[in-house]
């Protein structure tokens, strides 16, 4: 309701209702089907909505509604589907369909039809009204944005994390976002400006309107001249891992999500993975682990995520990129390699660093 409410309001909304199974959305004027889609296909937890027409619990009433309300076009068949959550409405779902359907059918002569009917109108008995409506719509389905507790997202600012992000919305998470970049090397604000775009895009679908910021590039500087060279691109993910579970933790979130896809990258072999993960002490969920990229990209552009992830920018600046990289490190040799890294160090750097922004 909050979520409704939240999308709606700019619309002249003027409260949401709850029924069984149901809620009730009562604006100022009626909208067209184009405005409910752009604002309600993003309101994850809802299966369906259709606009419907409110009538006093009678069936003279809720004949009078469906046969004024009927399409002007001509159909090929209908049907007639009706429910009562009052069963002491005198009439049963059955009787309902019936007397309606034969009043439908004098009016317009169009041919009844059980299965695959072209036209269904929909009568929902209520207690103190009826509900009578034409069409439903698909909403996005899910859970709604909040029941299922509160994670951190690493968002590189590519195509996965972003998607990632959006598929833990979808299953009623609240995301709080982390970035990280090269600053002071590379192009770090074309990096910080291209997330601050992913998040204002996310954010329609539920995501938290602010963004962590995190500068580590002379972290990993710290970490290129004092760790083995193969072993650098998992340590400096294992430093992302740590940091953002401590702002995770701030947040009061439970879980860390990644945009890892298994075996796509180097870092992504299970044998890196294995490595990454275990330098946090909360689940790193992965929604994307055996999703191919093409499948990626194809949510990334219906998302609308998917151009904005294109912008240039570098997250990370050439010379901290090692020309070689272990590809399957057992964890014995990564911990080796950090040994030669005050990690913990490096972490604190990173936290008093991290900067919150409004979005």
């Amino acid at each position: 309701m909050r979520n409704i409410s939240q999308r709606m309001r700019p619309l002249g909304l003027k409260r949401v209702e709850r029924l069984p199974g149901r809620l009730l959305i009562h604006l100022e004027e009626p909208l067209d089907d184009p405005v409910w889609a752009e604002s309600l296909l993003v309101v994850f937890g809802i299966a369906y909505f259709a606009p419907v027409h409110i009538v006093p619990q009678d069936m003279a009433a809720i004949q009078s509604a469906a046969l004024e309300h009927l399409p002007s076009h001509p159909i090929a068949s209908f049907r007639v589907r009706a429910s009562r959550a009052d069963k002491s409405f005198p009439l049963t779902s059955p009787e309902i369909e019936r007397q309606l359907g034969a009043a439908v059918q004098q009016e317009t002569g169009w041919p009844v039809q059980l299965k695959g009917a072209d036209l269904v109108i929909h009568v929902e008995v209520l207690y103190d009204r009826a509900l009578v409506y034409f069409r439903r719509l698909p909403g996005p389905g899910g859970l709604p944005v909040g029941v299922s507790g509160r994670v951190g997202l690493l968002l590189s600012g590519g195509i996965d994390s972003p998607v990632a992000g959006y598929l833990m919305l979808k299953r009623g998470c609240r995301v709080t976002p982390i970035h990280f970049h090269s600053k002071p090397f590379g192009d770090w604000m074309g990096s910080e400006e291209r997330a601050k775009e992913i998040v204002r895009c996310l954010h329609a679908y539920g995501m938290e309107p602010y963004l962590y910021i995190v500068p580590i590039g002379e972290l990993q500087r710290e970490i290129t001249v004092t760790a083995p060279s193969l072993y650098r691109v998992i340590l400096y993910r294992r430093l992302m891992v740590r940091i953002a579970e401590a702002l995770t933790r701030q947040e009061g979130g439970q879980a860390l999500v990644t945009g890892e896809s298994m075996g796509q990258v180097a870092s992504q072999t299970l044998e890196s993975l294995v490595a990454i993960e275990q330098a946090a002490t909360m689940p790193i969920l992965r929604p994307l682990i055996g999703v191919d990229k093409l499948e990626i990209v194809e949510k990334a552009q219906a998302v609308v995520t998917y151009e904005l992830s294109l912008l240039e920018a570098q997250n990370c600046y050439q010379f901290l990129m090692p020309r070689q990289v272990a590809t399957r490190p057992s964890l014995e040799e990564v911990l080796e390699a950090e040994g030669y890294v005050m990690m913990d160090d490096l972490v604190q750097q990173g936290l008093a660093q991290a900067r919150r922004l409004s979005i």
